[in-house]
């Protein structure tokens, strides 16, 4: 542990200077976290000065009582020290409290303003963001990065007032008693803030690694500790390979805190043998009269009283130092999400609408999509119209475009060029709320939350009576799935809804649409997955939900866009075909050909 007090300053963890390039963190950016809460920094202030000011009467008073008021026998002036003392130990006690109550309130207030700032703005990134990164990582930052932060922006700004304040008004007060002994007592302060230094780069090193360490934790738990997560390792054995790499981590979760406070215990026995040795000193110059001529024992008390004092301050400035510099690498991580550009930005001037009113024409008007980091468009010059309460069915190769086609309808993202317009309002200009009330989905991959039935349709619409839950349970065909459970709309679904099946499932997310009533629909191979009796049933309630409503099917298998308006034939982002599924029948091209290759699938099954 001493090779890593000494060593440890001089590497810099290349994983900090990669985050720190990307996301600087400059201490306006830091002070601009306590912007909304100026009228109670400049109360605390006033209150710290307050308290620093009012705790350097207690060592005068002591030398008042030593040098005066008991060698004289001056009862009156003993009676007016001695209750000055409580005096002053009742003011600064009071003001503590205080302190303590808008230090914690200001600091609270700003974790809560950062932990909703980053909650608000992750919501805001592209879908691409979480395809790429790791939800465990997410988490980490959202959760124990700000948790690190939390004692350091809580007590950092007080810490600061107070100590600085206190440091320098004693600093006087020890001036004003002996120069000559504060002089001796600054000897302190080099090799004070050297080690302190040392260590506080360890630490900053230690707690990156840390971070990172939580993080793998958490990305572990939500891998195995989930449905999916469980299945899988049971299918293929992976319990005991899961179990050796969740123990590994927690091991250098283990080693990492060890060394963590390994360090600051080398730091505070370094400074208890150097403040052990100055009053020592003191005491010793004192034994020495032309070194400090004058001083009477009431003086020297109330120095070495004073000089207490001071080492607290000076300290508490070398450990907010510490925390500081441990902290840059959280900052710069939390930052560095808040720097990430917004996906679909909300419009700065929303379009104002009643969604009930939406006719629900759709078009798209020469449309372009390619990923950012890609090299090829995914959708290139996609023109069509879905007329209201008309239906369009897109088929194709995997990889095709087809998803990325209702993605854009829904923006989840926005065209690279061109524009999606609903009743000729381009889409980028419609409120997110207004958006998602006039157009639904139901996705391949249905999303229930671990709660119960009538909350997750409540999702939808939270206004809805149960009467009206049931009315749309029954017109997707599970209502009397439901009203066999013993707790009826209260059955918990469990983990994404395993605790039904997948036909089960998928009429739940359609009966949750069909609450939603949108005037647009988009349908996303939402039967691809099931068994054909089951498909028979989910797309019977797709069929009631998508009744008089303008729908985008996105199919695999062709059966289910054959009643469509129209039918468009996607290839590498391009409509290779267009026209009614008898037209295209008789073309005898792209589509023929995927009906062919279904139906000799079909039968050789």
């Amino acid at each position: 542990m001493e090779m890593a007090i000494e060593r440890g300053p001089a590497r810099i963890n290349p994983d900090d200077r990669a985050q720190l390039a990307e996301s600087p963190v400059s201490a306006r950016r830091v002070l601009g976290l306590f912007i909304g809460d100026r009228g109670r920094l400049i109360v605390l202030t006033l209150t710290i000065v307050a308290t620093s000011v009012a705790g350097l009467a207690q060592p005068f008073l002591v030398r008042a009582v030593i040098d005066v008021a008991l060698p004289q026998q001056n009862t009156t002036l003993l009676v007016w020290c001695v209750s000055g003392m409580v005096a002053v130990a009742a003011v600064t006690g009071l003001l503590g409290v205080t302190q303590t109550w808008l230090a914690t309130e200001v600091g609270q207030r700003v974790m809560h303003r950062l932990r909703v700032g980053v909650f608000d703005h992750l919501q805001s990134l592209s879908l691409d963001f979480f395809k790429r990164t790791r939800g465990g990582e997410v988490q980490s930052r959202l959760t124990n990065d700000i948790a690190g932060l939390q004692s350091v922006v809580t007590s950092t700004a007080t810490s600061v007032a107070s100590n600085f304040t206190t440091a320098v008004a004693t600093a006087a007060a020890m001036i004003a008693l002996s120069w000559q002994l504060t002089l001796l007592t600054a000897l302190v302060l080099p090799p004070a803030i050297w080690t302190t230094r040392r260590v506080a780069l360890v630490r900053r090193d230690l707690t990156a690694r840390r971070q990172h360490a939580l993080a793998d934790l958490q990305e572990e738990v939500q891998e195995s500790m989930g449905i999916n997560g469980a299945i899988l390792n049971r299918t293929l054995g992976l319990a005991d390979p899961r179990s050796a790499e969740f123990a590994a981590t927690s091991e250098e979760l283990v080693q990492l805190e060890l060394r963590s406070q390994l360090a600051g215990r080398w730091r505070m026995a370094t400074m208890q043998i150097i403040f052990a040795a100055i009053p020592a000193l003191i005491y010793l110059v004192a034994g020495f009269p032309a070194l400090t001529p004058g001083l009477t024992i009431g003086t020297l008390i109330a120095f070495t009283t004073l000089q207490v004092a001071i080492f607290r301050p000076i300290m508490g400035l070398l450990n907010i130092g510490a925390q500081w510099v441990s902290s840059m690498a959280l900052l710069s991580r939390i930052f560095g999400y808040l720097d990430l550009p917004v996906g679909v930005p909300e419009p700065s001037e929303p379009v104002t609408i009643d969604p009930a009113g939406i006719h629900g024409e759709v078009r798209f008007e020469d449309v372009r999509f390619r990923y950012p980091d890609g090299d090829r468009d995914v959708l290139a010059g996609i023109t069509l119209t879905i007329p209201a309460g008309g239906s369009l069915g897109v088929v194709g190769e995997t990889g095709s475009g087809k998803s990325t086609l209702a993605s854009l309808l829904v923006r989840l993202d926005d065209p690279t060029s061109g524009r999606i317009t609903v009743d000729g309002i381009d889409l980028r200009d419609f409120a997110a709320a207004d958006r998602s009330r006039f157009i639904g989905v139901v996705s391949q991959e249905t999303y229930l939350v671990h709660d119960s039935i009538r909350a997750n349709l409540l999702l939808a619409r939270p206004d809805a009576t149960d009467a009206e839950l049931w009315q749309v349970l029954r017109a997707t065909r599970i209502a009397e799935l439901i009203e066999e459970l013993p707790e009826g709309l209260d059955t918990v679904v469990g983990s994404r809804g395993h605790r039904f099946s997948g036909g089960e499932r998928q009429r739940l997310a359609i009966a949750r649409t069909l609450l939603r009533n949108p005037r647009i629909l988009v349908l996303d191979e939402a039967t691809s997955a099931l068994d054909n009796d089951t498909e028979r049933e989910v797309q019977a309630a797709l069929d009631v939900l998508a009744e008089g409503r303008t729908t985008l099917t996105i199919a695999h298998r062709l059966s289910t866009v054959a009643d469509c308006d129209e039918i468009i034939v996607l290839d590498e982002g391009r409509v290779a075909e267009r026209g009614t599924e008898a037209e295209l029948r008789a073309a005898g091209g792209r589509y023929a050909h995927l009906l062919g290759r279904t139906t000799a699938l079909a039968d050789d099954q």
